[in-house]
């Protein structure tokens, strides 16, 4: 009876797992998000990463230097530090495809992030190389960020390994606005 109840849980963990909003739900949602508009210049961003219990296991800060190329193919330049002290660089190398999708690169990255933008909205989906304790464990990222505004934006990004939850990372991002001239 215990290994019935146990494969219940299991299946319906997976079917749960599997169902997910579309990216495409937020088609009317304003402002419209454009990657080259709200990545460019400055950016801060803080968050915090939880474990699936709920409870906070890192807190953190991030400076972003954003440009681009041309309207395609731009640089997020992202300067992390923790509040244990440590600090990391990630560069990510985005570039809109033909179909509207994008794709990121990343040393940290296996392979190539792939995004989807509807309306106010952006789903990436990625492998990521998550060093913990002196090991490297391959990661799958479900990562959605919302523009809010003209300069905010809201970033929640869940953390799995084997269809398994491992944690959240909750993040808001701030555009430096240059002030307005009196």
């Amino acid at each position: 009876m215990k290994l019935k109840s146990l494969l219940a849980s299991a299946t319906a963990a997976l079917l749960t797992a599997c169902g997910s909003v579309d990216v495409a739900h937020y088609a009317a949602e304003k402002p419209s998000l454009e990657l080259p508009n709200f990545f460019n210049g400055t950016i801060d961003a803080w968050g915090i990463f939880q474990k699936r219990s709920g409870e906070v296991a890192r807190r953190f800060n991030v400076e972003i230097q954003a440009t681009w190329v041309n309207p395609n193919e731009g640089i997020l330049d992202e300067r992390f530090v923790y509040s244990d002290g440590e600090q990391q660089r990630r560069v990510w190398t985005l570039k809109r495809q033909s179909d509207g999708t994008w794709q990121g690169t990343a040393d940290d990255v296996v392979g190539v992030a792939t995004g989807r933008v509807s309306g106010n909205a952006l789903r990436w989906t990625y492998v990521m190389r998550l060093p913990v304790d002196g090991k490297e464990y391959l990661v799958n990222f479900d990562d959605w960020m919302w523009q809010m505004d003209e300069s905010s934006m809201m970033n929640r990004s869940t953390m799995s390994k084997f269809g398994i939850d491992l944690g959240e990372v909750t993040l808001f991002f701030r555009k430096r606005v240059a002030p307005k001239a009196p």
